[in-house]
């Protein structure tokens, strides 16, 4: 099988293709510059005259799946697939897996660093002192940024999946109870409490989300579910902007009704002036989409996708949970 990856791939990760599958073509779309789009997809396509795909951002639209009905499979090394065409490759019984948590690691780091800055006040004690603020004898640092320990905090996870599981082992042994919503998920630890969704924004000091964007969860975390948080609770939301009504969250921040959020995406990317106005608030810790951006996200991706690819093709095994495309095994059956 000649297998091209766009995708960036480790060496090693590289070599265990070739010796299973065949010939590999790499040409990973960073040195390019971006993603490909849909014309430079089909000429890469045509030019290596490959017989499956692994990407990573590329756009492999309708036309594309179209043009190579006859792919074996195509790869996306992310966990949600929105830049394939998935009900097309479905229809031409193409195979599509992804890498479900290769960032999780990745996420859940940020999430402990960034919750412990904006308690500890870290960010605005950084900007203190490089202001040269720092008089001799005064005790202003002590006593203006003193913060708050993470130690002894609820965490309500909303989406209880990968990441909100690795956030849960790291922080269970601070320690921090921790509470979840997941109508799909049943606690894997008696010591992790599924709770109403309603129940998880009342109780919780920190609000961390961890939902996909579908029909029901766009604009789910609403006024209706803030004006429930205790005024010194802290909203965290690493997953995806759509999720949260942001009008109702800036209504939140600019009314202090709640102590702060932290925010790593936005409505729009680049930033408008409403995603803005949040952005600079004091009480708001924001980062540029980057909870994910760790190199050794792309090693994750590649060991789960070879994985897969593995079970799938060697091994014979059709179960996986990185195909994305299930219904391919009632078509084929």
């Amino acid at each position: 099988m000649r297998i091209l990856i766009t995708a960036p791939y480790h060496e090693k990760a590289l070599e265990q293709l070739q010796a299973t599958f065949g010939e590999i073509i790499y040409r990973p779309w960073k040195p390019h510059g971006r993603a490909y789009n849909e014309q430079e997809l089909k000429a890469l396509l045509a030019d290596t005259q490959a017989e499956a795909l692994i990407t990573e951002h590329d756009h492999v639209t309708e036309e594309v799946i179209s043009a190579y009905p006859d792919l074996q499979f195509i790869g996306v090394c992310r966990g949600t697939p929105s830049n394939v065409a998935v009900s097309t490759a479905t229809e031409l019984d193409i195979p599509i897996f992804n890498t479900p948590a290769r960032n999780a690691q990745a996420v859940a780091e940020m999430f402990v660093a960034n919750t412990i800055s904006l308690l500890r006040h870290t960010m605005a004690g950084c900007a203190w002192l490089q202001g040269e603020n720092w008089e001799a004898g005064a005790h202003t640092s002590y006593l203006q940024f003193k913060g708050n320990e993470l130690a002894g905090r609820t965490i309500g996870m909303v989406g209880f999946g990968a990441i909100g599981q690795r956030i849960a082992e790291m922080v269970r042994c601070f320690p921090c109870d921790i509470q979840f919503y997941d109508p799909f998920m049943e606690s894997p630890d008696p010591a992790y409490k599924k709770m109403t969704l309603e129940e998880v924004f009342t109780t919780s000091d920190i609000v961390s989300v961890h939902l996909p964007v579908t029909e029901q969860t766009i604009n789910m975390i609403d006024a209706s579910l803030i004006s429930l948080m205790k005024p010194d609770a802290i909203f965290v939301n690493t997953a995806r902007a759509a999720v949260v009504k942001r009008e109702d969250l800036l209504d939140a921040l600019e009314n202090k009704r709640i102590r702060g959020a932290i925010l790593d995406v936005f409505d729009h990317e680049p930033p408008d002036e409403t995603d803005y106005k949040i952005i600079h608030m004091p009480h708001v810790l924001a980062t540029p989409h980057i909870a994910g951006a760790t190199f050794e996200v792309e090693d994750h991706h590649a060991d789960i996708m070879n994985a897969a690819l593995q079970k799938w093709f060697v091994e014979g095994k059709k179960e996986l949970k990185q195909l994305v495309n299930k219904d391919i095994l009632t078509l084929q059956s």
